[in-house]
């Protein structure tokens, strides 16, 4: 693994609505234990035009067996940034299972160049932390919440932002709410902390979450200052992913169920996520085609992960299922919607199946190459 060198480069303009320039990186590791198999990250790059998958490499630094869990993988320019996490060892179990013994959680701060493939070590975060907010705005890094230990399940409020071409990290005023589980994203120009599991860092922890659970904390980044939006997520349970395309911002489940079977906008007006005309779609939750058979039934299916991708103006639902019965074959399976359609606004893309039975280890992130 190099040092850290000159900064990312900037990319050259190209046509927003096209796909072509444009990859989705994913990290994943093994879900059940085989003989002679390293259960360490591995990082997958997905090629929209033709519907293809490679494999990049591993992610540096683990060692085998040693998984990293619930970190943020964000872009900036043509570079990835794997930040934080929770490493954690798996240990072959009674069964067909793998165990998962905690070890620690992580201030490192990993940074793969997807046009040179050189992996970098950067400066590390100042607080360390897994299932954190993290979303890019103006090429910097911003990050808040999560837990910094594996002793307590209760959240931190603290933030910091991290300049890719300084490479250092500064702290942010803390935010009103401690929180973890939550996810960000930058809209309108500003960071939003949304959801996750929320209190207020003075409440009366007899009645917890009671408000703040179902809010969002809004940072100004002109101003600095970091605003309390009730109701903004309005669910107990946190939000899975929530991603920004063309000034409007998309979820489609939480993470108890991660596809409720369509997908929702939310207007920032009237506070309230409303579902999208024509974006429900079954096949995400029952029956997939597969190529050695006319029909697979849905109650053979089992979904082991599923990630959002925004490129241009469309949504990238990117999901693995479980052929049950088959416990080291898996179905790949991508499905596209056009926010920007007025009808027939989904894409499906030829099922792909896989020896081996993976887990996404992270939400993925969207990189242009060209």
């Amino acid at each position: 693994m190099g040092s850290l060198s000159s900064p990312p480069r900037p990319l050259p303009p190209s046509p927003e609505n096209s796909i072509s320039d444009h990859r989705v990186y994913a990290s994943f590791c093994p879900r059940a234990p085989s003989s002679g198999t390293n259960m360490s990250n591995w990082i997958e790059c997905y090629n929209p035009s033709d519907n293809t998958w490679h494999r990049v490499g591993t992610i540096p630094g683990l060692a085998e067996n040693h998984v990293l869990k619930d970190f943020a993988m964000v872009t900036v320019r043509d570079c990835i940034y794997i930040i934080g996490g929770r490493l954690c060892q798996k240990e072959f179990g009674d069964g067909d299972g793998a165990l998962e013994v905690d070890l620690a959680v992580r201030r490192s701060v990993l940074r793969h160049c997807v046009t040179t493939s050189e992996w970098s070590q950067c400066a590390p975060l100042g607080t360390p932390r897994f299932d954190f907010a993290c979303t890019v705005c103006d090429n910097k890094i911003y990050v808040a919440g999560g837990q910094c230990t594996l002793a307590s399940a209760r959240g931190v409020s603290s933030a910091e932002v991290y300049d890719p071409v300084l490479d250092e990290w500064a702290q942010l005023p803390k935010m009103c709410t401690l929180r973890y589980k939550c996810v960000g994203v930058t809209w309108q120009g500003k960071i939003y902390v949304v959801g996750g599991f929320a209190e207020r860092g003075d409440s009366d922890r007899t009645v917890p979450f009671a408000m703040e659970r179902s809010s969002a904390e809004v940072f100004d980044t002109w101003r600095g200052e970091w605003n309390l939006m009730l109701g903004m997520w309005q669910l107990d349970v946190p939000p899975n992913q929530i991603v920004a395309i063309h000034n409007k911002l998309y979820s489609s489940g939480d993470c108890l169920n991660t596809w409720k079977g369509h997908i929702e906008a939310y207007n920032g007006k009237l506070n309230i996520w409303n579902i999208v005309d024509g974006s429900h779609l079954q096949s995400l939750s029952g029956p997939i085609s597969r190529s050695d058979a006319n029909e697979a039934n849905g109650s053979q299916m089992q979904m082991i992960y599923l990630t959002m991708a925004p490129i241009g103006a469309h949504l990238y639902f990117l999901a693995g299922f479980r052929l049950r019965g088959e416990l080291f074959t898996c179905m790949s399976v991508v499905h596209a919607f056009s926010t920007s359609a007025t009808s027939d606004a989904w894409r499906n893309f030829e099922p792909m199946e896989e020896e081996g039975d993976k887990e996404l280890c992270t939400h993925c992130c969207v990189v242009r190459i060209s």
